[in-house]
């Protein structure tokens, strides 16, 4: 038996088979830790090296990387979504296309939460909105303390959030869902008002469903979320391990799209990858370098647009293909 591998992964239907044991990594003996919720794993990883793979938010990832933590991640992506929807307006704030962003205040749990970084790369990249006219309101800390943020980010008044903040009208906008969790860690369905009768917001695109498809048509981007980094030096020290996790993340992934294939959705995760699969295609988690280029490239370049890194590395750089 080879070296013991801890690793702290999400759970869910592509990562099933070889978190319970029925793929196994060759090589070593792997040591699942379970992280509840999987976003804790995130700072615990950037800060303190705390596992030997572990799953990371990928602009989490290039901002550690970038500012010199010891990690390394393989193309391996356990989680995406799209992102024309999620940013959620208040009806009465003058936004009925996104270039009325500009000169608004809106919020996001944390700047370099990749569900803002992927938004604003949108709306910057193909409406044209300047993201510099925007003053951005958050309420929690980011992963990688080193950021330091751009001049138009804000954090929320002691003693209150982004949920409060939204009702009361002190903000035009915000993200919903993950990327709206206030400072407690608590998320919020729909940025709901701390008691009485929840107030109404809209998407800023109704149409998202359709533009998100057009989009991935015409770009081949399709936004990822959970990656997998490895610690370098443990990479360095077993060079066969990238090759043996990419390896066991892809069978894991095969046995799962088999079964929802032959059986369809057994839960909501896996319900959103079936209404994709019209438009990108029988795996909706692809792995590897070259099949995700441009998703990559789009990523690299959108958090270096948005002040997150102070340069543009090249995605090879970044992620090391080991097939």
């Amino acid at each position: 038996m080879g070296p013991q591998v801890s690793m702290a992964v999400g759970s869910y239907g592509c990562t099933e088979a070889i978190k319970d044991g029925r793929v196994a990594v060759e090589g070593v003996e792997l040591k699942p830790v379970e992280v509840q919720p999987i976003i804790a794993a995130f700072r615990r990883m950037v800060r303190g090296l705390e596992f030997d793979v572990c799953e990371l938010a990928p602009t989490t990832y290039v901002i550690a990387r970038m500012a010199g933590v010891p990690i390394t991640a393989l193309p391996i992506f356990v989680s995406r979504r799209f992102h024309h929807s999620g940013l959620l307006v208040r009806p009465e704030a003058g936004i009925a296309a996104p270039k009325d962003l500009e000169g608004k205040r809106l919020g996001v749990r944390a700047y370099s939460v990749t569900t803002g970084v992927w938004t604003r790369g949108i709306l910057m990249n193909e409406y044209g909105v300047d993201n510099d006219k925007i003053t951005w309101f958050v309420d929690d800390e980011e992963h990688v303390q080193s950021l330091r943020l751009p001049d138009n980010v804000r954090h929320v008044p002691e003693g209150t959030s982004l949920a409060d903040m939204m009702a009361e009208g002190r903000l035009d906008g915000g993200f919903g869902a993950r990327a709206g969790i206030g400072r407690k860690g608590k998320p919020t369905a729909g940025w709901e008002a701390a008691g009485g009768e929840a107030p109404t917001y809209r998407e800023l695109f109704e149409d998202a469903a359709e533009r998100e498809a057009e989009w991935y048509r015409r770009t081949g981007i399709y936004p990822v979320h959970g990656c997998v980094v490895v610690k370098t030096a443990l990479l360095e020290a077993h060079p066969f391990l990238a090759r043996s996790l990419y390896e066991a993340f892809d069978e894991a992934k095969r046995l799962w799209l088999e079964r929802l294939h032959a059986e369809g959705p057994a839960a909501p995760d896996h319900a959103k990858y079936a209404e994709v699969m019209g438009f990108v295609g029988d795996d909706p988690l692809p792995n590897g370098l070259e099949a995700n280029r441009p998703t990559l490239e789009a990523l690299v370049t959108y958090a270096w647009q948005q002040g997150l890194i102070a340069e543009r590395p090249a995605v090879e750089d970044l992620f090391l293909d080991p097939r």
